[in-house]
């Protein structure tokens, strides 16, 4: 198995991060040309010196993704002849994926180009993440022996929920989507911890024989090219377009392996983001004014409590790295 990973990684985990990695300095410059640049919170100190700092940086990953999805398989299609040009089951990832991360770079390019504060307005970006999962949706349904029976983590079974699989779908996918947006908050947090779900995906992907984990190693290259921008001090940020893309990612991975249930495992950075905020809104209300975290989301509230960026960034993807190990010891191993 260790040998079909570094294979998957090299065939397209590498020309993902090479077309990041090589095209990375050109975007950049291009945003910043475009003064594509976020404003960051004032009242986060350590904050005040990435004003400028180009975002909309999604577009790598992007860029990288797709092409490391679709090439490598387009070549031998062509050259043997044979299937469709892209493989069936790679083809939900891309459409929550790309679907997420168009909606993401329309909000980031209100924003941050044309200068509109609000970006898309609310039931906007809703209407379109509504729509995009209908596709994904409509996708699936029309798949030939696609079930939507959910596997049960540990416990080696897949459960039958009939209609309510569907009202599921769109929970987990909207849901997972707003949680990697939430986490994308520090330099490199959002790149580092969907690089260990993305793995998790693949390797599991592997294991079932889907051949999805396609997307999964593209992903993970284009995210490692990524960092090599987006460490701190990060030279970009990814923005809406890059981290609605991560969560529409996760999410398609999970599906296509009735794995939805698992992200709540190794995406448990994710659960724990959008949390924190909910809980934080919920007792300001509540108490009219008090707060239980210094500030959320969660990542915030330890960079208040005086932990590095770094530190952050290295601890919340070491809980995402225990959790994926936990899962691939109990099940797959």
């Amino acid at each position: 198995m260790i040998s079909k990973v570094l294979f998957g990684l090299l065939k397209y985990g590498l020309p993902a991060f090479a077309v990041v990695a090589l095209t990375g300095p050109f975007i950049i410059k291009r945003l910043q040309a475009l003064k594509a640049s976020q404003t960051e919170r004032q009242y986060l100190e350590s904050h005040v010196a990435k004003q400028g700092t180009p975002t909309m940086g999604g577009i790598m990953i992007l860029l990288g993704f797709l092409v490391a999805s679709i090439i490598p398989e387009l070549i031998i299609r062509l050259t043997t002849g044979s299937g469709m040009v892209v493989d069936p089951h790679v083809i939900p990832v891309l459409i929550l994926t790309l679907g997420f991360g168009f909606i993401g770079f329309l909000d980031d390019y209100l924003k941050v180009v044309l200068r509109r504060p609000d970006g898309l307005i609310a039931w906007q970006k809703f209407l379109l993440q509504i729509a995009v999962t209908t596709a994904f949706l409509v996708y699936l349904i029309n798949l030939p022996g696609y079930s939507f029976d959910l596997r049960i983590p540990f416990a080696g079974i897949n459960v039958d929920i009939g209609f309510l699989a569907y009202p599921l779908l769109y929970f987990a996918v909207i849901g997972t989507v707003n949680g990697t947006n939430f986490t994308d908050g520090l330099d490199g947090l959002a790149s580092s911890v969907t690089i260990v779900v993305a793995l998790f995906f693949s390797f599991a992907a592997l294991c079932l024989s889907n051949t999805c984990s396609i997307a999964g190693f593209a992903m993970t290259g284009a995210l490692c090219g990524f960092l090599l921008f987006n460490h701190y001090p990060a030279k970009v940020f990814m923005g809406d377009t890059g981290s609605l893309a991560l969560g529409g990612f996760v999410a398609g991975m999970a599906y296509m392996m009735n794995m939805p249930i698992y992200i709540i495992i190794v995406g448990i950075i994710y659960l724990v983001e959008v949390l924190s905020v909910m809980i934080q809104v919920s007792y300001f209300k509540m108490t009219g004014g008090k707060r239980i975290f210094r500030m959320a989301p969660i990542h915030h509230h330890f960079e208040k409590g005086g932990w590095s960026e770094v530190k952050i960034v290295l601890v919340f993807t070491g809980i995402t790295l225990a959790m994926s190990l936990l899962i691939i010891v109990c099940e797959f191993i």
